[in-house]
């Protein structure tokens, strides 16, 4: 690199015989400056997968551990990530870190058990699969129109049981128990 002036062009009276090498000539490139911004770009981008890959460590931990509550891990590090409140992440971090008992499986097992008992087939007991029932018409002509008649609740009307196949005795219409 030359710290001469290019020819034509005098050196200014105030300058030195000899430059620094991080100076550059008129119309040369600024290798200085290209490191730099390659060293700042590395670095930002360096810092964001840093950060990202911290944020995401509680539900990353949850998946690899095949955590019941691995969804709400992850809509804790969502909420955390887009309102930078850190409770959210430490409490998603915290869920991660926690073994939930499953009490799905045993009351699964618990009710198939209790519907074979009654006679029915898995999934047959369900009370989203049971007919409606409407509230019978007992409308009277002596109650003041204000009054309101009580109506049956689906969960307090009778429960038809399907028939059973074996050759039993057909089964007793039952009722719902109240919870």
């Amino acid at each position: 690199m030359s710290t001469a002036a290019p020819p034509g062009v005098e050196a200014h009276p105030a300058a030195t015989e000899h430059l620094p090498s991080f100076i550059t000539a008129p119309g040369e490139t600024d290798w200085l400056m290209v490191i730099m911004a390659v060293i700042l770009a590395v670095s930002v981008l360096g810092f964001g997968i840093l950060f990202l890959r911290l944020h995401t460590l509680p539900e990353r931990m949850a998946h690899r551990g095949h955590k019941l509550q691995f969804e709400i891990v992850a809509v804790l590090g969502l909420i955390a990530l887009f309102t930078h409140q850190h409770i959210f992440w430490l409490i998603g971090l915290m869920l991660a870190m926690i073994d939930l008992p499953d009490f799905g499986t045993p009351l699964a097992r618990i009710a198939g058990s209790a519907e074979k008992m009654a006679g029915l087939k898995p999934g047959e007991g369900a009370p989203e699969l049971l007919p409606e029932v409407e509230a019978p018409e007992t409308a009277h002509a002596e109650e003041p129109p204000h009054a309101v008649t009580p109506a049956v609740r689906p969960s307090e009307a009778p429960v038809p049981l399907p028939a059973r196949t074996d050759g039993a005795a057909p089964p007793k219409r039952r009722e719902r128990a109240h919870a």
